[in-house]
């Protein structure tokens, strides 16, 4: 096809990569720990890890996983926030040929156990603070190995002592649990140890991650990303930054979650291929103690999704922040709004460049390159990437004219894990994937997309899906019908908006709020709930929740 996009390319970055640079993401690491050794991988609490320690404890834990039986291939689930046991385990899990399931701290016990048995995870690692709710699935789970860690595991001594004892007694931040055959991830890093290691043989065709997503459908799937798709995906991050970023090392902040695919390759993967030095923050909706951290940290990059820019931007002391060592800002996850970058600009002297990716897609798409202002579009495709825009018999339409978005590329996923009926709505002939976005791109081959073609909710970037929502609404006793639609919102971009007709009149909307709460995670709960006598259908009976959209787009 004619790639229109290149020649709109920044000077020095290449029309395709060599995916044979780089095979694995053991591989990676292993480049990483032996280049920069001495140099600090990550911080948090003032604690720094170098890649050398990185490189110490990731062994360890490959060697525990092997000696209990868990190799290549096996799944194991991580559910940890933004902390330095997080690295740990994901490169330990990689290096042992296992297959990473990243799973979201805020899960409920519902959400949780279906993740857990679609993957078939054997074993699982969680922060204790969320113990409890793996508790309540334990039993049913088929988990054969559960590993329990506190925030302060991985600190010195008697650091690791104060932080524990805060955030278990003065914060009461650790609900009370009981697992009988739980242990802790310390322990597994003292017993691999003293295990011999010898490197599991990877191939960029081995699965390396079930990244779950609901794409524009129902329930969730894992998305089965390969160790070529996540290398690939690097490679064309790196090549597209080229030499904007000086040899020496840098600083990031990461505060975006490390198990969203977002940072899990932006911030996680090509930073660490890169050498730099990764502060990672523990809860980014602590406004102070990220701002505290911006302070501390002279940094070159920052990355998040247009709520959290625009929260900083309203968050005291955030203008007094240093940012002359400031060179990229990247927005992704959801559509960054154009007054937003506007203010970024003007506060922080810097541009704020924005991305496009999906999960199936590793994530990156398109990026707009580094030195130009914001204008709207999600930016060019990167390198060995092709974005085509497809009527929905799958053909191609002029340049300017509205379609689906659909890319190929050595980062699109395999397919979805065990759903081959799922990964065929998706996938058309010669490995073009639809994207689900509609959009259209313009002659200098800018991509710019203007709505999903489902009805999928982006709350903060996290996905939401209809149906499991209406699916929980219509449980409660009292509820006949729900349908589940986004609504927008100046904090969140979106927030879930539910119409129901009830069957019990007395039932108030604060009711339906509470009885969703107990199977939701927070981001998924409605913030508006609106009672109709009946919901708009079509001649099949089918709820139209466009319809219910354009009623809270024109009131």
């Amino acid at each position: 096809m004619n790639r229109i996009w290149l020649k709109s390319y920044p000077p020095g970055v290449p029309a395709d990569i060599d995916p044979a640079q780089l095979s694995s993401l053991s591989e990676l690491l292993e480049h990483a720990c032996a280049t920069y050794r001495d140099r600090p991988a990550y911080e948090q609490f003032g604690t720094v890890l170098t890649y050398g320690r990185l490189d110490e404890l990731t062994r360890a834990f490959a060697a525990w996983l092997r000696s209990v039986g868990l190799g290549k291939g096996e799944r194991i689930a991580i559910m940890l926030p933004n902390c330095l046991q997080y690295p740990v385990v994901l490169f330990g899990a990689l290096r042992a040929g296992l297959v990473v399931v990243n799973t979201n701290p805020l899960y409920t016990g519902r959400e949780l156990a279906h993740q857990i048995e679609d993957a078939g995870a054997a074993a699982i690692v969680v922060l204790e603070n969320f113990a409890h709710i793996v508790e309540e699935i334990a039993p049913h789970s088929g988990l054969k190995h559960i590993l329990v860690s506190a925030v302060g595991d991985l600190l010195p001594a008697p650091k690791s002592w104060v932080v524990n004892y805060v955030v278990r007694h003065r914060r009461r931040q650790v609900p009370p649990w009981n697992i009988p055959r739980a242990v802790s991830l310390r322990s597994t890093l003292r017993a691999g140890r003293s295990l011999r290691w010898e490197p599991e043989r990877l191939a960029a065709d081995d699965l390396a991650f079930l990244q779950y997503t609901g794409g524009t459908t129902g329930v969730a799937k894992g998305a089965m990303l390969t160790h070529g798709n996540l290398c690939a995906n690097v490679l064309q991050a790196r090549a597209w930054i080229g030499d904007f970023f000086a040899d020496e090392p840098g600083t990031l902040i990461t505060a975006i979650p490390l198990y969203h695919v977002f940072a899990l390759t932006a911030n996680c993967l090509l930073f660490a291929y890169l050498g730099w030095k990764n502060v990672l923050i523990i809860n980014a909706r602590d406004f102070p103690a990220l701002v505290a951290q911006m302070k501390r940290h002279p940094f070159e990059f920052f990355s998040g999704v247009n709520t959290l820019f625009n929260a900083l931007l309203h968050a005291p002391d955030f203008a007094a922040v240093d940012f002359s060592h400031l060179r990229i800002t990247l927005g992704g996850g959801m559509a960054v709004q154009a007054a937003v970058a506007q203010r970024w600009k003007e506060v922080t002297g810097k541009r704020l460049t924005q991305a496009w990716g999906l999960t199936e897609t590793s994530p990156a798409v398109a990026i707009n390159p580094i030195d130009e202002d914001f204008n709207g579009s999600v930016g060019l495709p990167i390198p060995s990437t092709e974005v085509s825009i497809k009527d929905d018999a799958g053909n191609d339409l002029p340049i300017g004219q509205t379609g689906e978005v659909c890319v190929r590329g050595p980062q699109v996923m395999r397919g979805y894990w065990n759903r081959p009926d799922e990964t065929a709505k998706v996938m058309l002939p010669e490995g073009w994937l639809r994207t689900g976005d509609v959009g259209y791109m313009d002659e200098k081959g800018y991509v710019y997309l203007q709505d999903r073609k489902k009805d999928l909710i982006l709350v903060s970037g996290f996905n939401v899906y209809p149906n499991e929502v209406e699916e929980v609404a219509v449980m409660h006793p009292g509820v006949l019908e729900a349908a589940a639609v986004a609504q927008p919102d100046e904090h969140s971009g979106e927030v879930v908006a539910l119409y129901v007709v009830l069957k019990d009149p007395a039932v108030t909307a604060q009711d339906i709020i509470q009885h969703c709460r107990k199977s939701l995670a927070g981001y998924k709960v409605p913030r508006h709930v609106y009672f109709r006598k009946e919901l708009p259908k079509s001649n099949v009976g089918k709820i139209l929740r466009k319809a219910l959209r354009e009623e809270l787009a024109h009131p």
